[in-house]
């Protein structure tokens, strides 16, 4: 799959500077593939589940389903599983860090000397 820089553009629109479109169009494509596979089988459950609800879902042993949309609907779509990726991998991450916290072993606690030596003259006892 190669990525259309203009998928974003209207046509006959006059392009506006976009840094994030930028930046990915100059990144290696082993790169962006290497990113899009590090979404685990959970997420990419979600986002299909997502995707699937938003476009309708009908058994496709029973139907031949074929949607038509324009470009903004579509490029909608994209940006909104696009954005669900983004938050499920960042919860995910969350979710790991927190069970990692939860299940390792507290530091040793060293308490705060407040108390005089034994062996000090202590001026208060009479």
């Amino acid at each position: 799959m190669v990525f259309n820089p203009d998928f974003l553009s209207s046509p006959g629109a006059e392009p506006q500077p976009n840094q994030l479109l930028q930046y990915l169009q100059n990144q290696p494509s082993d790169v962006l593939a290497r990113i899009a596979k590090s979404a685990s089988p959970e997420i990419q459950q979600i986002i299909s589940q997502n995707v699937q609800g938003l476009v309708g879902m009908l058994p496709s042993e029973n139907f031949n389903v074929q949607i038509t949309t324009d470009r903004e609907n579509l490029a909608g779509l994209l940006a909104s599983a696009m954005m669900t990726g983004y938050f499920l991998r960042q919860m995910e991450q969350r979710m790991v860090l927190e069970d990692n916290l939860t299940n390792s072993t507290p530091l040793p606690t060293h308490k705060r000397r407040t108390e005089k030596r034994s062996d000090s003259p202590n001026p208060t006892e009479s």
